[in-house]
């Protein structure tokens, strides 16, 4: 390596080729050469993250236990890929139960895994997530998520 020359590293963020570091506020003021010049690695697609509705405690639900003991919430939240719940007492977190709950006229029974619990000041708040949600319910929980927005939006107005 000749004396006086330095290696520079490679940033994707930074515009190749230049002997001077530009500023650059945000990425989308890259120049467009620079986004063709760098080679960039594959990326998976990111999935937008589905929308949540606040129920605060609307909808009440039913979690079935592995050893087939019931244990009673509320909703706080809930979107098509898992919600918010409101318990008396926490559950273990990874604990694959199943929940049982109506929206509506219709009633969801999917398989959830509980999250990490949170004290709150009535009880606590424990996250879900749906696990290997047929598409058909999906749509159906969608579809009434969606119309509960709409019921909530028309009575407001």
């Amino acid at each position: 390596m000749p004396i006086g020359s330095a290696v520079v590293p490679f940033f994707r963020n930074l515009v190749p080729g230049r002997g001077e570091v530009p500023y650059l506020p945000t990425m989308s003021q890259t120049p467009e050469s620079a986004s063709l010049a760098a080679p960039s690695p594959k990326v998976p697609s990111v999935t937008p993250r589905p929308f949540r509705v606040k129920l605060r405690g609307s909808v009440l639900t039913l979690v079935r236990l592995p050893n087939r003991r019931q244990v009673r919430g509320k909703l706080h939240q809930l979107s098509t890929s898992g919600g918010l719940m409101n318990l008396e007492q926490p559950l273990d977190e990874k604990l694959q139960v199943e929940l049982i709950f109506h929206l509506g006229e219709t009633t969801i029974r999917e398989k959830v895994e509980m999250l990490f619990p949170m004290w709150a000041t009535q009880g606590w708040l424990q996250p879900f997530r749906f696990l290997a949600m047929p598409e058909a319910t999906r749509n159906v929980l969608e579809t009434c998520l969606l119309s509960f927005v709409q019921q909530a939006q028309d009575s407001t107005s």
